[in-house]
């Protein structure tokens, strides 16, 4: 909070200038294309290198100045009249920006004054170079207590480009267990209208039936499978799904210790060869890529040989979204390796049997401390040299709870979307829960039907017996 003041015309000191540095944020730059209406992902997004760029063609170097002219002089009531600039090089995350104004000219017709403006870089290279004419004002104006607000800048709509994958391709057949609440039911009856899923309902068929007539739902048109109550509903999904008669799991109204009990049954479950896991697929407004948190809801306390297949899950199901090469961050509390902390001395182990070819499709690095896996800037702070650090695709948390943490944290005070998806089994499956939006649950299936596009692919490729 801080208060702003304005200077009047009379006030205003012909040759006095006003000079203002700072170095540019990611954030920084992201406001420059969203207030100049330059909205070009090359400008806005990474060019290959890592480092966002900002234009300073148009308006966007201008908006240093604007803020100059608004907010310090002349101030609050000025109004810019007109502007000639000529511009420069861009501008890059990273670049001290110094910005100067310098009142040249006064005009009492109007209070008008000619500024002088320019913003160069930390190369003394010119940005901006120019002249403003403002109508100052002439009363004073204080503004007390006056904040900026903070705004979060949703880089990549993750999710609208999830389901955009989507089309074209064929609807997944998926058991819906024990659809019996309104959002259970309703959720997949709406990716089902989107062509994402082709709804089996497998639980009470009259409960079921009545929800569907007091919400006004139909469903006339998917199987529904009779059982008695949630237990057996989960065993004869994971049933049709062993008999190839559904492709996908999604949770309904039951536990979700109730399904997956089913799923990882010795007899007459889904198991393979991996460790069943979860992952979390986190759209963060003010991070520029997806964002894999895994696991937060499976495993609860994971040795190194399952923190092995949650990685290996994790990178498949990367690669499955479009990412060649998933960056895998193995978090602790801290990045140097202590033996007192088992966490440091997993990631260690997990980024040795990368090395030799125990995991595979991505690049690892750890122990690293979640303020270093996502920002570049602080990897750079504390010296760590790393292809993974500050650019992580996948976050591998030590546990289940600090996974629940991580992923609840960036949806709750980040504004993150999640999907989430179980993987691992021989069929994927969504553990929806009551607090996902449509947008999220919609995601969710979105993912599902990305990887279940891949199973038939894989398996389609596979030679024959």
């Amino acid at each position: 909070m801080a208060s702003v003041s304005n200077i009047t015309f009379d006030e205003i000191d012909l040759g006095k200038p006003l000079v203002v540095t700072r170095t540019l944020s990611a954030a920084d730059i992201e406001g420059l294309a969203f207030a100049s209406g330059d909205l070009d992902a090359f400008h806005v997004e990474g060019n290959g290198t890592g480092t966002a760029r900002g234009r300073t063609e148009g308006v966007s170097a201008e908006t240093f100045i604007s803020h100059l002219i608004n907010r310090r002089l002349p101030g609050p009531g000025s109004t810019i009249l007109a502007q000639r600039f000529h511009f420069g090089p861009r501008l890059a995350v990273g670049d001290e920006v110094t910005a100067k104004i310098v009142p040249v000219a006064k005009d009492p017709a109007g209070h008008k004054v000619t500024f002088d403006c320019s913003v160069v870089n930390q190369r003394g290279e010119t940005i901006l170079e120019g002249q403003t004419v403002v109508a100052a004002p002439t009363t004073r104006i204080a503004l007390g207590d006056l904040s900026t607000t903070e705004v979060i800048f949703r880089r990549t709509d993750a999710f609208a480009r999830l389901l955009k994958r989507c089309e074209g391709i064929p609807a997944v057949k998926t058991a819906i267990v024990h659809p019996c609440d309104r959002d259970s039911l309703l959720g997949p009856i709406e990716a089902a209208r989107r062509g994402l899923i082709e709804p089996v309902l497998v639980g009470p068929a009259r409960r079921i039936r009545a929800l569907a007539q007091a919400e006004r739902i139909a469903i006339d048109a998917f199987p529904l499978v009779d059982v008695e109550h949630s237990v057996a509903a989960a065993e004869r999904a994971v049933k049709l799904a062993r008999a190839g008669e559904v492709e996908a799991l999604m949770k309904g109204s039951l536990h979700t210790d109730e399904l997956m009990g089913a799923v990882v049954a010795r007899e007459g479950g889904l198991r393979t060869g991996r460790r069943v896991s979860h992952v979390f697929i986190m759209d963060v407004p003010s991070y520029p890529r997806l964002l894999l948190v895994t696991d937060a809801a499976v495993n609860i306390a994971p040795d190194v040989r399952t923190k092995a297949d949650i990685a290996q899950n994790a990178i498949e199901l990367a690669h499955v979204l479009g990412v060649a090469q998933p960056r895998v961050a193995v978090l602790a509390a801290v990045e140097v390796v202590n033996p007192d902390m088992p966490a440091t001395v997993d990631a260690a182990m997990l980024c040795k049997m990368a090395d030799r070819g125990q995991i595979t499709g991505g690049l690892i690095d750890g122990p690293l401390a979640f303020d270093n896996a996502v920002s570049e800037q602080a990897a750079r702070t504390k010296q760590i040299v790393s292809p993974v650090a500050g650019r992580a695709d996948i976050l591998l948390v030590p546990d289940l709870e600090a996974g629940n943490m991580v992923a609840k944290q960036l949806q709750y005070l980040a504004g993150a979307d999640s999907a989430g998806i179980v993987l691992g089994a021989r069929v994927p499956i969504v553990l929806t829960s009551r607090a996902d939006s449509v947008r999220m649950r919609l995601a969710s299936t979105a993912v599902l039907k990305l990887v279940a596009a891949a199973r038939r692919a894989q398996l389609a490729s596979r030679p024959a017996e």
